[in-house]
């Protein structure tokens, strides 16, 4: 028994050894990172929220460590190709990758991907996100959600509704919105937002989820008219539009997001160093007020949040594109 006792004891402290000499290796790591230039994986091309959001980062991590940080864009395959890059780089913390707003979706559009979106990659920090207004042509009768829900059951499939592309936060947006008041309005479908709201404004769909921005102008103008917002809050650029949560479709939301991942296996130091430094960014005023800007709300949170996170928008829109019926292109 005695000599059990010893055994079990002698394995326990090598146990807990070996992990505090990782533990130790990790910690010096960290203390000694960065020592090189950071590169920031961009799956898409330049422009946009996405890539504005990476070098906005890019540019306040170079300041606050003095060390070169990099975007690289790096489209293709509906910001697959960046993402499958980064998943196949060294994790040191100097290859990071900021996935476009399709991430979180791919998985239910691409049933083969080359990679798991939660298990290959280690999330660091939700950066930003972005809900969508929803905006219906002046003609439209209804003037908020349920006058809208009611407007379309009394006239079953003959309110159009456009989207941005197959998959795009537009499009799966009007479908949740179909599917959870029970409608039958009709898809249309175009390359990109600027086309789907000239459509609108000529009265040819009447209804678009579109980007903040994009709208903002039209609806001040009033040549279109905005009815609700996808986020669970009021935005700051239109406080008088309600949520659509708060018109009657209880927990609906929607929201374009950007996070900041690493590929897995990276020391979990470095991914805790990151974190705080970027947590601190999204909190300065300049930051605040440059997404603002762009229609963005700063992120932050921790990493495990940010996992969390993404394991339910996975979830959440695998189920939609499966009952929708959408394919990818």
């Amino acid at each position: 028994m005695f000599v059990r006792l010893c055994e079990r004891l002698f394995i326990w402290f090598l146990s807990v050894g070996s992990l505090l000499t990782i533990c130790g290796a990790q910690l010096a790591f960290a203390q000694g990172y960065p020592a090189k230039p950071i590169k920031i994986i961009v799956p898409v091309a330049a422009g946009g929220g996405t890539d504005f959001s990476a070098r906005l980062i890019a540019q306040k991590l170079t300041e606050a460590w003095n060390i070169p940080v990099i975007v690289e864009n790096r489209p293709g395959g509906g910001g697959n190709v960046g993402v499958e890059a980064a998943v196949k780089s060294d994790p040191d913390g100097y290859t990071l990758v900021m996935p476009i707003t399709s991430f979180p979706v791919n998985p239910g559009m691409y049933p083969k991907l080359p990679f798991d979106s939660e298990k290959d990659l280690t999330p660091i920090v939700l950066v930003a996100s972005a809900p969508l207004v929803l905006v219906v042509n002046p003609g439209v009768s209804a003037r908020s959600v349920s006058e809208l829900i009611t407007l379309a059951k009394a006239n079953p499939g003959q309110l159009n509704y456009g989207n941005s592309g197959v998959g795009t936060t537009a499009h799966l947006a009007a479908e949740l919105f179909k599917h959870s008041a029970n409608l039958d309005i009709v898809n249309v479908s175009y390359k990109g937002g600027g086309p789907a709201i000239a459509d609108l404004i000529a009265g040819n769909i009447q209804i678009y989820f579109s980007t903040i921005p994009a709208a903002l102008s039209q609806t001040k103008s009033g040549r279109i008219n905005a009815i609700a917002v996808t986020g669970l809050k009021r935005v700051s650029e239109i406080p008088e539009v309600p949520t659509v949560a708060e018109s009657g479709l209880a927990d609906f939301e929607v929201v374009g997001w950007f996070g900041l991942f690493a590929p897995a296996q990276t020391p979990t130091a470095i991914i805790n160093k990151l974190n705080k430094e970027l947590v601190n960014i999204l909190q300065m005023k300049d930051v605040q007020e440059k997404f603002a800007g762009h229609g963005l709300i700063p992120g932050g949170g921790s990493p495990k949040e940010l996992g969390q996170f993404l394991h339910t928008e996975i979830a959440k829109w695998k189920n939609l594109i499966r009952t929708a019926g959408i394919k990818s292109e």
